[in-house]
């Protein structure tokens, strides 16, 4: 099983065991996200430690290269030297370095395939881990929504009982009931009480016209003398009804 195999079974449980538990999701979701983040930590471990081996493996092969060089020089040095016999040693361990370093290069072409592979299963696995907190929040956010939702649908459910309504309009009907009782008593006691004769007097010389209230104000002003203080304020009707009769009068003295 692979490194991710390994970590998409043990993510499975994870969740699959938060879930069971019909825990909060927002908690839930949290949960999944940190053990997504260390999950992903112990991925890039094994993968820093594949990457690791295969640089090892090009090392070695590039080593076993370095040696089958030398080996060649040195068959051509006894070539030089007129030493056939180590020259031929020579070639035989430069055809042994030779072969190693092919046999490790081809494990190590496998080996990078494999750790590029690895590179981009970490990078896309980091990629969903991004993608998933952002889902985190926007499903937290379509939570809260909901329990919004509900605890208002709870309160207008509640609200739908009337019972509260009708006792709030029984109570304000015998509020005004005790304000009408409150209202007539003062009445009566009025009326039972004081000078009746002098309060009906009182209505008949009150005058609360305009015409009494701008006599008032011109004998504030001091335009009237004391003389003129019971002088009727003339209208416009009653002066030309005056200037009509000097009329007629004139007509008949002449």
């Amino acid at each position: 099983m692979g490194i991710f195999d390994r970590l998409g079974t043990l993510l499975k449980s994870n969740i699959n065991d938060l879930i069971s538990k019909a825990e909060d999701p927002e908690k839930v979701l949290n949960q999944l996200i940190a053990d997504m983040r260390s999950q992903l930590a112990k991925a890039k471990q094994e993968v820093a430690s594949a990457i690791a081996d295969e640089k090892k493996l090009q090392a070695q092969v590039e080593k076993e290269k370095q040696q089958a060089d030398e080996w060649q020089r040195r068959a051509m040095l006894g070539v030089e030297q007129g030493r056939d016999d180590l020259a031929k040693q020579a070639l035989m361990r430069h055809n042994e370095y030779r072969q190693a370093a092919q046999a490790l290069h081809e494990t190590w072409v496998r080996h990078k395939s494999e750790s590029e592979a690895l590179k981009a299963s970490l990078r896309s696995l980091n990629d969903k881990i991004e993608e998933a907190k952002r889902k985190k929040n926007l499903l937290i956010a379509r939570q809260k929504r909901a329990e919004a939702q509900q605890r208002i649908q709870r309160t207008m459910s509640s609200m739908g009982d009337t019972s509260a309504f009708e006792h709030f309009e029984r109570m304000a009907a015998k509020i005004e009931e005790v304000e009408r009782k409150q209202l007539a008593a003062a009445e009566l006691t009025e009326e039972l009480t004081g000078d009746q004769l002098s309060r009906d007097f009182a209505a008949l010389e009150y005058d609360g016209g305009a015409d009494q209230q701008l006599l008032e104000l011109k004998r504030q002003m001091g335009l009237l003398g004391s003389g003129d203080s019971k002088e009727r304020l003339l209208t416009d009707g009653d002066a030309e009804s005056i200037e009509d009769a000097e009329i007629v009068k004139d007509d008949k003295e002449s």
